[in-house]
Parts: C-alpha cells; structure tokens; sequence
C-alpha cells in the first residue's frame, strides 16, 4: 500500500500501460478506475492471504491482483511490462532492505517462467541484473505454471516439446557456454530451483504408461497430467544438473 502510495506521488505522469494500443500515465490508470492515493487502503487492496486463499486456487490466484485488477498486478508485480518491471524491482529491494536489517531472516520468492518462447530466461535475467535484485538474503525458486492447454488453444506452440525447449534449452545453453546467456549465468547462482503450479484440485485423467504419446507428438488440446508434466521437468533437470556440476556450477532442485 505505502509503495503504490508513493508510486502514485511520485510518478504520476509515467507512462506504465497500454490500453488498446494508447498509452496510459499511471495517474490515468487510477483516475479509470475512480481512485485517488489518498482513498487507497490496505482493506482495499485485498491482497492479505486469509484462510480461504489455500482452499480455492482462483481465489489464491485473485489475491495477486490488488484491488481486484490484473492491470495493477501488470504493472507493480511484473518483470516483463510497459516499465521493464521497475517497480517490481523497487518493491522487492525494499523487502530486501528490510530482511538484511533483520539480519536473521531469508527468503525464497517465486518467479515464473512460463515455457511459451523462448526468450523469457533472457528477460528475466536481464530484469535481475539490470535492477540488481540480488541479496544475500534472498534465493530465487522458478514456478512454471502447468498452461499448456491454454497456450495450445491460442496458438501460441503445437506441441509440449516446444515448451520444454523453452524451458530447458537456454539452460543447457548457459551452462555449456556461459558468454551465450551472460545475464543468466549470472542469475542463475541465485536459482535453487524449480516448482510446479496450477489447481490440483482439478480432475484429470492420470494415465501415464507406455502408450501415452511423447512431448513431441503430444499436440491434443488436452493438458498433460501432472505426473507427465513433473516426469519431464524432473528427467530434463537430472541431465542438467549433471551437467552442471561437472562444469563446477550449482545445481537446481525440483520441488513441487
């Protein structure tokens, strides 16, 4: 609350959004949605995790858009937006501030890479790097949201290979030859690992036997089970990891 407060003061003739192609100052934003910094609460916000938020995924999901608005989660809790996640950036060296004074208190926050091109390594890292998010406090886990279905429906790949190249193969890269990502080299000795996420609690059809179809061929508008997804994840990041580490550098775990 006090950042977007601040954001609001001290930047409101940014241009932070586009909005069917016209740009938007962040004062503008506000002002579309009938709000002033001054009206801005914490009870507004409706960001705080209750008990609820852990029973419902779309309601935990909910919780990432303050205000009830995926334009604001765009625009503050975003590495790849409008203002190259600055923002983003300014609020979580803030937290960084506050964890090195305390001295005794990590933390492990979630970044996402998505798997539907294969650039997004490179921007994320570029981001770390560029705004010098680093701690020694702060380690980073990937989460890589279970969206094939939905990037199969857009037309954004053909099959599940393609998202795991996406995946996978910047990091293969990177650790054969460093120079050819540097950026992510450099963000990758804060990586401890990997997450899967999505809603378990949605039904699915977990056959997973010798007939089910490879990554390569699996191009159904159905997503793969889970066990499929954590099969790959896992046996790319084994390879990977041996990899790693007979090239001296760290290795990244899969925890789900």
């Amino acid at each position: 609350l006090r950042f977007i407060k601040r954001a609001m003061k001290k930047h409101p003739d940014e241009v932070v959004c586009l909005d069917k192609g016209k740009p938007m100052t962040l004062n503008k934003v506000f002002e579309s949605m009938n709000l002033t910094a001054y009206e801005l609460s914490v009870d507004m916000l409706d960001v705080h995790a209750d008990r609820n938020t852990f029973h419902r995924f779309d309601k935990f999901n909910a919780k990432y858009n303050p205000i009830g608005e995926s334009r604001l989660r765009e625009i503050f809790i975003k590495t790849d937006n409008h203002v190259n996640g600055k923002f983003f950036a300014q609020i979580i060296k803030e937290v960084f501030s506050d964890l090195e004074e305390s001295k005794y208190q990590n933390a492990e926050l979630r970044l996402s890479i998505y798997g539907r091109s294969y650039n997004e390594w490179d921007k994320l890292a570029k981001w770390a790097v560029s705004n010098n998010v680093y701690s020694d406090n702060v380690r980073w886990l990937i989460q890589v949201p279970r969206l094939y279905d939905i990037f199969k429906l857009n037309g954004v790949i053909s099959n599940f290979q393609q998202i795991l190249e996406n995946i996978f193969m910047p990091l293969f890269e990177v650790t054969n030859d460093p120079a050819s990502h540097p950026e992510l080299h450099m963000f990758l000795q804060y990586v401890t690992g990997f997450d899967s996420v999505d809603d378990e609690s949605k039904p699915e059809n977990v056959m997973f036997d010798h007939d089910v179809p490879l990554p390569s061929k699996w191009s159904d508008e159905e997503n793969p089970s889970y066990a499929y997804y954590l099969y790959y994840m896992y046996s790319n990041i084994t390879v990977l990891n041996h990899f790693r580490a007979q090239r001296g550098f760290n290795t990244l775990v899969l925890r789900p």
